[in-house]
């Protein structure tokens, strides 16, 4: 598994970078077959770190972890042991849905846009109707089932997962609603 360790305004030292790579790898072994590669971000917040984890499968699912503590060894280890419990959790669901699939998922490309936002702004008529556009970049979509598209937006805690459905041409997405349920859009 590839590792990118990172500290925003902290400096990382070896000792940590090696205690998150292998506790972090015998977290993440013992409930995932094929991991990929995982993010860890540090930074400072207040008197408290906080420690970001992200860990990609290749079956195409993210499961992310956050947790804050006020020593950065122990902000790792509850982000740990919050990845670890969530993989768990979800382990028999990834056994069932993955248990065909001998391959990776399949990934396209496609551009991501991040676009101005209105508010701050007067309430008067804009002069255009064309957004502006603040950043460009590249984005992956995976070719899912919907039910691999849920459990990827709820591991990733992201509001909606874009996907191309397994059975079908186009694109869906699936979202969480505001009664808790969660949607799934089906273009005919």
């Amino acid at each position: 598994m590839r590792y990118q360790i990172s500290g925003k305004q902290i400096d990382i030292g070896e000792a940590l970078q090696t205690h998150v790579k292998t506790e972090l790898d015998e977290a993440v072994q013992k409930y995932a077959e094929r991991p990929t590669d995982a993010q860890v971000i540090f930074s400072k917040s207040g008197h408290e770190y906080v420690c970001d984890t992200i860990v990609h499968l290749s079956t195409g699912l993210n499961a992310s972890a956050k947790a804050h503590a006020n020593e950065i060894y122990s902000a790792f280890d509850g982000a740990c042991e919050k990845m670890e419990k969530q993989l768990r959790r979800y382990k028999r669901r990834l056994k069932d849905h993955h248990k065909d699939r001998v391959e990776p998922v399949e990934l396209f490309g496609a551009s991501s846009y991040i676009l101005a936002s209105e508010s701050g702004q007067e309430e008067q008529e804009p002069e255009t109707l064309q957004p502006m556009i603040i950043a460009e970049m590249e984005t992956k979509i995976a070719t899912l089932s919907v039910g691999e598209a849920v459990m990827q937006m709820e591991l990733s805690g992201a509001p909606v997962v874009l996907f191309k459905n397994e059975g079908k041409e186009g694109i869906n997405a699936v979202y969480r609603r505001d009664d808790g349920n969660i949607g799934w859009i089906d273009p005919t």
